[in-house]
């Protein structure tokens, strides 16, 4: 009777988790709006407090770093605490930096913070959904999730600017804090419908985080500023977090994961899709508007049809990933990306909604690389390690955007590509983003055998058995 008892309860939980399930896609399309919100009201920003480039980007950097490094903090956090907790302490951190950054809106220091708290806060949200997904669903379950988070995210990022363009340019750019605010709504739900887990045993590696977090930030100041003492310390904080994460009884970072090739080599990947189409969004603006001569509403217009492309094939790269297997969705997703970046590269100078429609191509490959990529990585990992290994993924996969984007910003302010190459653009004012994009599609291209040296098609259909908590 025990037994028929208990497994009335799992069913009756189950059924709770399924109701989170929209919740889950409302608190992640918030989480992950702040990445791209505040491009384009930086230079509204800079104008406020007299600042230069490179000290308004702080209102961006700032954001990437905290909310990157949060997401392995809060990855490990899940694998100790109640996720219900974890979740309702990251939106209401979240809300606060969100309100002190409207209220102090004059002092730009208090700016800085807020982002700084907002990054902290909105990071337990993606962090603690995957461990979600991975810990509460079942296999079949687990890829129509992905593929709708994949397409909530990419759908998010892709709208922050239009969205930010619209009530930065209506109202004022504090306003932005704001429209972060809705996501308190989840936290009742979550509250009743998230089951109550035990404190499991453990600690977190607080030193490790730390330095985790040196060796991070100032990777990316130094993609910034671009001063060999940033990078120096960057390079001897992550020396001695491996020599600390080796030593310690129980580390931020178990190293046992990355003696693992296939996890490895998986966090390469998302590092390289990522950051190449988050970089292509910075560079596309600003070839529409010095190739163009388009606004910042017309340039929201033409990248608005991939954003909504990337909701409607979320769920189909879900459905594809059950039906077909991850490797399959996968290669197809880069090939969309590949091909619609060859495709930019060669329309550039005609007809400006060419580049709109092979857009939507780049944000359909998108959703479905990403939505199989972390299946993918699931599949890599024992059910202890799941919080702390989708967790470090997420943090590459989130600071990605930041490093290649501020190495692309560099090889364009050098003009390292204007010059005559690709064959099909004549206009030399081209030359510089025509090629450019060109060079993208190859390092797509080079993600793509990674993947396929790195993941064997014969395991696709046979992953690891997880367990249901």
């Amino acid at each position: 009777m025990k037994k028929l008892d208990t497994s009335s309860e799992s069913a009756i939980a189950h059924s709770e988790m399924k109701r989170c399930v929209p919740w889950i896609y409302y608190v992640i399309f918030f989480a992950v709006l702040n990445e791209s919100l505040f491009n384009v009201s930086t230079p509204s920003i800079a104008q406020q407090f007299d600042l230069d480039a490179a000290g308004v980007s702080w209102v961006i950097t700032i954001f990437f770093i905290v909310f990157g490094l949060g997401m392995a903090i809060f990855g490990r956090l899940a694998d100790l605490y109640s996720v219900k907790k974890l979740i309702t302490i990251g939106i209401i951190l979240y809300s606060v930096g969100s309100i002190l950054g409207f209220v102090l809106q004059a002092w730009y220091p208090a700016v800085i913070l807020s982002r700084a708290i907002q990054g902290a806060g909105g990071s337990a949200i993606p962090a603690l959904v995957f461990v979600m997904v991975a810990r509460f669903f079942t296999q079949e379950e687990r890829g129509k999730l992905f593929g709708m988070i994949t397409s909530t995210v990419s759908f998010a990022i892709g709208i922050g600017p239009v969205l930010g363009g619209y009530v930065a340019g209506a109202l004022h750019w504090s306003f932005l804090f704001l429209v972060s605010l809705p996501v308190l709504v989840a936290i009742p739900f979550f509250r009743r419908l998230l089951p109550n887990e035990p404190r499991r045993p453990g600690r977190l590696d607080i030193l490790g985080a730390a330095l985790l977090g040196l060796v991070v930030s100032m990777l990316i100041v130094y993609t910034t500023k671009v001063q060999l003492i940033y990078l120096l310390v960057s390079i001897i904080a992550l020396g001695i977090f491996i020599v600390h994460i080796r030593r310690v009884k129980e580390p931020f970072v178990d190293p046992s994961l990355f003696t693992n090739r296939k996890y490895r080599n998986a966090l390469i990947i998302g590092f390289l899709i990522f950051g190449t189409v988050i970089s292509v969004m910075f560079v596309i603006p600003l070839m529409l508007s010095n190739i163009y001569h388009l606004g910042t509403e017309s340039i929201g217009i033409i990248m608005f049809p991939g954003a909504i492309s990337a909701v409607i094939f979320g769920k189909v790269a879900g459905h594809l990933t059950v039906k077909k297997g991850s490797h399959f969705v996968v290669y197809l997703g880069l090939f969309c990306i590949a091909l619609s970046l060859l495709l930019q590269s060669s329309l550039i100078g005609l007809w400006v909604w060419f580049i709109g429609m092979v857009l939507i191509l780049m944000y359909i490959g998108l959703s479905l690389s990403q939505t199989a990529l972390a299946e993918s990585v699931t599949q890599t990992l024992p059910p202890q390690q799941i919080g702390v290994g989708m967790g470090f993924f997420n943090m590459i996969v989130t600071i990605s955007g930041a490093i290649v984007t501020a190495v692309v910003a560099k090889a364009m302010e050098q003009k390292l590509f204007a010059f005559p190459l690709h064959p099909m653009i004549s206009n030399a004012d081209a030359y510089l983003y025509g090629n450019l994009i060109l060079f993208l599609s190859i390092v797509i291209t080079v993600s793509g055998v990674l993947y396929y040296v790195t993941f064997n098609l014969q395991t696709d259909r046979q992953p690891k058995p997880t367990t249901n908590e």
